[in-house]
């Protein structure tokens, strides 16, 4: 059970797997200063947390997330000066970075409104899950801001490629799930009834795996862009060496032996 105690989202142990939830269903879940940041401490806190192996960030009453709160957010930020406008956008990016560094699978699942700060969540996860009414918008233009936010120019262009991150990044347009499985932003469409569990039941797989392994991979996956393919495959001989003197390496090869299933623990 891990010891973290979120303020401002739900948060529910299923064994190893985390399902967290935004707690404002009535007005489709924004964010807030203090959900942000509180966001943002849970993933630094789950790097170190071996009680936490897979992260399902789940909707809520049919929807993901609409992005940052009018009221709460936007209507305060008019009212900063450039030190806290900085002081703000930062924060936000340090959540990103929060989760794309945390070494734990991250798996969103998504309904109805994810825009913003929500599309930002999912493209941020490693896998995302959509059903057929999920619509995902980067709208940061549509509100007259740069599409550029909390990494998304970086980012989503590596998940569905330059051409389209570029239209979507400056239309602002929402795109439906059909869209976004067939660029391959969205592993999975299912059926709004079918999204929990479909999620928990990969990241159950996902937890019942060589955690350690699973934690080298999202590593590599995030270091490996800014390395030339020399660098790339040397790195990953390192971190392969660094896998093969786990005990689930070795419980793999004896369970193989056995013509068993392997039991991996993580070490």
């Amino acid at each position: 059970m891990t010891t973290y105690e979120p303020q401002h989202f739900a948060l529910e142990m299923h064994g190893a797997v985390a399902r967290i939830t935004l707690s404002r269903p009535e007005r489709k879940n924004p964010l807030t200063f203090d959900s942000y940041a509180d966001l943002r401490d849970f993933f630094l806190h789950v790097r170190g947390d071996d009680a936490v192996k897979v992260i399902v960030f789940d909707s809520n009453g049919g929807n993901f997330c609409s992005g940052g709160d009018v009221h709460d957010i936007i209507g305060p930020l008019i009212q900063k000066d450039m030190k806290g406008l900085l002081e703000f956008t930062r924060m936000t990016g340090d959540m990103v970075k929060a989760m794309i560094n945390c070494g734990t699978p991250i798996i969103s699942a998504i309904d109805g409104v994810a825009v913003g700060a929500g599309a930002i969540i999912a493209m941020s996860s490693d896998m995302r899950i959509a059903t057929e009414r999920a619509k995902c918008a980067f709208l940061f233009t549509r509100v007259g801001l740069a599409g550029c936010d909390m990494g998304a120019c970086a980012i989503l262009p590596r998940l569905i490629g330059q051409g389209r991150a570029t239209e979507l990044l400056f239309s602002g347009r929402s795109f439906s799930a059909e869209e976004g499985h067939a660029w391959g932003f969205y592993n999975a469409v299912v059926n709004p009834d079918d999204l929990t569990t479909e999620a928990m039941k990969r990241a159950q797989r996902l937890a019942d795996g060589p955690t350690f392994g699973h934690m080298m991979t999202k590593t590599m996956l995030a270091q490996e862009w800014s390395m030339s393919i020399e660098q790339a495959i040397e790195a990953e001989a390192q971190a392969q060496a660094i896998c093969m003197q786990t005990l689930d390496f070795e419980r793999a090869y004896n369970a193989f032996v056995a013509k068993d299933s392997p039991i991996f623990l993580g070490n």
